[in-house]
């Protein structure tokens, strides 16, 4: 398995762009794979009738959902996706790749705390994924269960108060207390951050920043994974961004590098992953994050600020960097 240093140095930084306080700096791979995607996206398979996200009995649970993948190809999940339905909207606690035809209990937290009612059978996809701070404590939160007790659970108790928190500041009340009703509230203004920024040929990752502060990153295996996620990711950053300062200031590509390293650095385990693969989570002071390993690569990795920290000064090795001038994007 290779370390998430060596993955990060086949990795390019492109121009960046930016919005308001929001700002985007693609993250490109130097060698693109020329295979197709080798599993599908939760929200396909759904919408194709191959898979099926229930309650996990007629009581339901809380923490739990079941997954029935009858495709013939594994289906990705993705650390922070937002489930709609069944008794309560769930997002998803890490990334998984379920196997094809088989069911598994997936780990789930509540986003929505006053609602325990059955609203349809099965849930379907948000547009949108968790926002990114909730994101990133709900991560640090899991990885701890997973370190103390083996668990994948979150602090539902935090996750419910971070949400009404959020809706707080953001006055976006709900009668039951769900996150979706945030971005139902604020669904002009984040629409407008979201066609603001555009998915670049080639372009499997990215990093964010808001009020010039780099606050996490994505990256996928493929750059058609990026391309499905990146509308649904600016979203998410767009919910915090309208929850930050106006400030126009620009963030460096040294402290994206910074971020870089950090991850790189940091103290990381991996466990066997509840599907296909390895389950890789990484912590570090200013940073916390995970990775799934499966089909010998690194299939998505995340990770988040903590505190909206981060150096603006940067120890990064130099084999990632700007892309030349033959490929400035």
């Amino acid at each position: 398995m290779l370390t998430l240093q060596e993955e990060f140095s086949q990795a390019e930084i492109g121009q960046s762009t930016q919005f308001r306080n929001l700002a985007l700096f693609p993250l490109l791979r130097r060698s693109a794979p020329s295979r197709q995607l080798d599993y599908l996206l939760l929200e396909d398979g759904i919408a194709q009738g191959k898979v099926q996200v229930s309650e996990i009995h007629a009581g339901g649970s809380v923490s739990e959902l079941h997954l029935e993948n009858n495709a013939e190809l594994p289906v990705l999940l993705v650390d922070g996706e937002e489930l709609i339905g069944a008794k309560q909207n769930r997002v998803l606690n890490l990334t998984i790749l379920a196997r094809a035809k088989q069911t598994t209990v997936i780990p789930v937290s509540c986003v929505e705390a006053g609602r325990w009612r059955m609203s349809s059978a099965e849930l379907k996809t948000a547009d949108h994924v968790k926002y990114s701070s909730g994101r990133g404590d709900q991560l640090a939160h899991v990885t701890e269960s997973m370190r103390s007790n083996g668990t994948r659970k979150s602090n539902q108790a935090a996750v419910w108060r971070n949400i009404a928190d959020k809706a707080m500041r953001l006055k976006a009340s709900s009668p039951t207390g769900a996150m979706a009703d945030i971005y139902e509230r604020y669904a002009g203004a984040v629409e407008e951050f979201a066609r603001a920024f555009a998915w670049q040929e080639g372009q499997c990752g990215v990093a964010f920043a808001i009020s010039g502060r780099i606050q996490g990153l994505e990256i996928f295996d493929h750059p058609e994974a990026m391309r499905r996620f990146f509308q649904k990711l600016v979203r998410s950053y767009a919910l915090d961004a309208l929850d930050a300062p106006a400030a126009n200031e620009t963030a460096s590509v040294e402290a994206v590098c910074a971020l870089v390293t950090q991850i790189g650095a940091a103290q990381s385990f991996s466990k066997q992953a509840l599907g296909l693969g390895k389950d890789v989570r990484f912590n570090g002071s200013d940073i916390s994050g995970a990775a799934l390993w499966a089909h010998e690569r690194y299939v998505h990795i995340c990770a988040f600020a903590k505190d909206a920290k981060n150096s603006e000064t940067s120890s990064f090795w130099t084999r990632i960097s700007r892309p030349s001038h033959r490929r400035m994007f």
